[in-house]
């Protein structure tokens, strides 16, 4: 039963994940382009996170920690782009 739900789960976050990309590439502004890369990491987060449930393994786990941690960073580089032009003062 378990794994039934992960698999329905793994294809339903799949399917975000395509109607991120979607949003990353077709976005009409560049604010919607950064919030589609933001949710895009929370997406492929949630990926690994069910792939480690699902294959019992604690690898996935870190990888989704290591995406987090560089996702935050990336996002607060690129809002501050966005708002001031330059990432470094």
């Amino acid at each position: 039963m378990l794994n039934t739900v992960l698999v329905i789960a793994v294809a339903l976050v799949s399917l975000a994940l395509l109607l991120t990309l979607w949003r990353l590439f077709r976005g009409p502004s560049l604010p919607d382009r950064i919030l589609a890369l933001d949710t895009l990491y929370v997406n492929a987060i949630a990926l690994l996170v069910l792939f480690g449930l699902l294959q019992k393994q604690s690898v996935y786990f870190e990888a989704a920690l290591l995406i987090a941690m560089l996702g935050f960073v990336g996002t607060v580089a690129l809002a501050k782009y966005l708002t001031r032009g330059d990432i470094i003062e």
